[in-house]
């Protein structure tokens, strides 16, 4: 015999499991909050310095995710198409280093990946939303679509100001995170009191 759970149930449960984990750990995520908060704060003062960061980040994830990637290739015996792999292992490794070399140049790719991004999401949704077209709210997507193709020309025109949305658009959302993750501790605080 199986036990069967209602939709609304599990929901309940697993908002309640949510609430418990959340009060036991409340102190840590509201310093955790604070902390994204400051972040964000110090992203969106400095947008240029944060976007040196980014690269840097990413480059090292790049060079480290590569480096594995090719060790468990190698120490793995025989995997399917293991130079398909391989290669790109390779170019993770050598993307990674490009980006430690030159920083600058890197976050320079990243605005213009995040172009490519704006504009290919632009046009899909622009493509769906007149294929849906009879269904309510249709003009949403198209809307967002319109927008994301928009974002992508200006980004692409405008390379300069693009260096500092990147930065600008990582400290909104660290701040917005942070807030969200610091509410919410606050709130379990005041409940166990």
């Amino acid at each position: 015999m199986t036990e069967e759970m209602t939709l609304d149930a599990a929901a309940e449960a697993m908002r309640e499991a949510m609430r418990k984990t959340v009060r036991r750990g409340s102190l840590l995520y509201l310093i955790q909050g604070i902390l994204l908060v400051i972040a964000g704060v110090l992203a969106l003062v400095y947008p240029l310095i944060t976007n040196v960061a980014l690269a840097i980040f990413l480059g090292w994830m790049l060079l480290l995710s590569g480096i594995v990637q090719a060790v468990t290739l190698i120490g793995g015996g025989k995997t399917p198409d293991f130079w398909l792999q391989l290669i790109s292992a390779a170019l993770s490794v050598i993307v990674g280093f490009l980006f430690l070399r030159n920083p600058a140049v890197a976050v320079g790719t990243l605005v213009m990946l995040m172009s490519v991004f704006f504009m290919i999401e632009g046009i899909s949704k622009t493509v769906f939303s007149l294929t849906i077209r009879p269904f309510p709210n249709w003009g949403w997507v198209l809307a967002s679509g319109i927008l994301g193709i928009l974002i992508a020309v200006w980004l692409l025109a405008n390379p300069a100001m693009s260096l500092l949305l990147l930065g600008i658009l990582i400290g909104v959302q660290l701040v917005a995170e942070g807030i969200a993750i610091a509410t919410m501790a606050w709130m379990a605080r005041k409940e166990t009191r």
